[in-house]
Order: C-alpha cells, then structure tokens, then sequence
C-alpha cells in the first residue's frame, strides 16, 4: 500500500495553491511515494557507531602564512602601460561627454 495517497496530494495540491489535473496527480502520487520509500530506506541505516562529519575525508584546509609583502610603487605598476597621465592608466574613452 502506498505512503501517500492521491487525495493527499490533492490537499497538498491544494495548500500550495497548485491547480492540478487528475493525470498530475496520480503522477506526482506515485512519484512522492517512491521519494517516502527511498527516505524510509535511509532512515533505516544504521548510524548509531558512524560519528557525525561535515566532510568524511580528513582533509585540512592548506594556507599560505598571511605575510605583507612590499607591492609595486605606482611608478613600476605605470612603466608597462601604453599611456599614463597624473600617475594612472590612460584609456580611450568609450562614452561621450554627456553620458
């Protein structure tokens, strides 16, 4: 016998303002029992001497030392570019002057 019948899925239906038809819901019938099945078939597993873990490998998260390193002055960061005015990149401009 099935865990969910087709007029709870109708109520179901029905809370969550769903319109649907009586094909729907002899579709979503059959396929809410087998999610039941496959839970109850979880739940069923025993865990009792399984300790809980967030991840089931013993990895640990690998980092570099946070470390201030100097960076580059503003005059080596501008020595590569193209063009450079009043100490920043110069780009052609891509919007008019009213934008």
């Amino acid at each position: 016998m099935p865990d969910i019948s087709r007029d709870e899925v109708a109520h179901l239906a029905r809370l969550s303002r769903l319109a649907l038809g009586d094909a729907e819901l002899d579709e979503f019938a059959g396929q809410l029992d087998s999610i039941l099945h496959h839970v109850k078939a979880v739940a069923e597993v025993a865990t009792d001497d399984v300790p809980p873990t967030a991840n089931p490998s013993d990895i640990v998260n690998v980092t570099r030392p946070d470390v201030i390193v100097p960076g580059l002055t503003p005059e080596q960061s501008l020595s590569g570019a193209p063009n450079a005015e009043e100490g920043r990149f110069a780009v052609p401009q891509i919007l008019g002057e009213s934008e």
